[in-house]
């Protein structure tokens, strides 16, 4: 029986300094590692290639877009894959924990897992009191609308690439990660959260670290959510 293919999309925007790092930690059991630069001015790109990732672009800025475009490189190049992996740029996952968050779906054919960034093994500091009251708002919501039984919204996430392709994911900007996790339930995919470790961040957060961010996060965060609720 072959090893499965594992392609890795990280959207990057402005992380020159920590994308080697990520790239680095990222496990050989890695096919690909795709960096999909999100409109940088720095070296973002650069940095990343010379780690020995496939870099693409995408000027449009927004997670989403980003995310977006990597899957389209994959399918537009009819690539066997199947898992995908979505990891941050900015080192504040541990990537070498790609291992246990893909485990699910290679020994019990999970369908979907989210590395749950829990208090224990929370770097202090690591997520702002924002963020931590917005995961709780908006799993509380998916528990009480949908039964879901998700406490995070972690960016490092792996799913199957054919259950991925059939969520036909449109959320261009910070509804991404809760769109997929409101679509995985509608479809009823079976997931599972893994705990993982998450410390402070390379450089500032372009969402959490602005008021506007954090507004525009919520808002379409919670638009998500009560689109579902009322389908």
């Amino acid at each position: 029986m072959r090893q499965p293919l594992i392609r890795v999309i990280i959207p990057a925007y402005n992380e020159q300094d920590s994308i080697p790092k990520v790239i680095h930690d990222i496990p050989d059991i890695v096919e690909e590692v795709i960096v999909v630069n999100n409109n940088s001015t720095d070296n973002t790109p650069e940095n990343a290639k010379k780690a020995g990732a496939t870099v693409l672009s995408e000027e449009r800025k927004g997670y989403g877009y980003a995310c977006l475009k990597g899957i389209n490189y994959i399918t537009s190049n009819n690539l066997e894959t199947d898992i995908v992996v979505f990891l941050d740029g900015d080192y504040s996952d541990y990537p070498e924990e790609l291992v246990e968050i893909i485990k699910p779906i290679l020994d019990k054919d999970i369908d979907f897992v989210i590395g749950s960034r829990v208090k224990r093994l929370r770097e202090s500091g690591a997520m702002t009191p924002q963020q931590v009251f917005g995961n709780w708002l908006a799993t509380f919501l998916m528990k009480v609308f949908f039964n879901a039984k998700f406490t995070d919204l972690g960016p490092f996430r792996a799913i199957k690439f054919d259950k991925l392709l059939a969520l036909d994911m449109e959320d261009k900007t910070y509804g991404w990660t809760v769109e997929m996790q409101l679509k995985a339930i509608k479809r009823k995919y079976s997931y599972v959260e893994i705990p993982v470790k998450y410390r402070n961040r390379i450089g500032v957060s372009k969402v959490s670290g602005t008021i506007k961010g954090t507004i525009l996060a919520g808002v379409k965060i919670l638009s998500w959510i009560f689109k579902y609720s009322f389908k």
